[in-house]
């Protein structure tokens, strides 16, 4: 358990071999939609594939974070339950700093933004 409170489950990878990063944005997506997890995060070389992987996931709105406006603002007001991280993008303190900022958040329930995401949700219902 992290100091602030929040439990960590590691779903990998284990080792410094080159793994396919839709792997394990399939696993996180999975642990979130069957409510293993609230939240989670996904790390890859740039983060657009797993970002791009991520949101196919019916339930699943990731967004790629290199600013902790973008970070925390993606929770109050896009109820947005991955980050998606560019290790070879951002610097370790960085991203740090997104982590806290993603995890110490929550949806804001604002009308616009309820109506807003509402919007999200139906263009995924419908499958477009």
């Amino acid at each position: 358990m992290l100091e602030s409170g929040h439990i960590v489950i590691d779903l990998g990878t284990d080792s410094t071999e080159s793994v396919d990063y839709p792997d394990f944005a399939e696993k996180l997506g999975l642990a979130i939609t069957q409510g293993e997890a609230e939240r989670g995060i996904l790390i890859c070389g740039s983060g657009v594939g797993a970002s791009i992987a991520a949101n196919k996931i019916k339930g699943i709105y990731a967004g790629l974070c290199h600013d902790t406006y973008s970070a925390h603002q993606g929770v109050e007001h896009d109820n947005m339950n991955v980050l998606c991280l560019g290790a070879r993008v951002i610097g370790d303190e960085l991203a740090k700093e997104l982590v806290n900022a993603f995890l110490n958040e929550q949806f804001s329930h604002g009308e616009r933004h309820v109506r807003r995401v509402n919007k999200v949700y139906k263009i995924e219902k419908a499958g477009i």
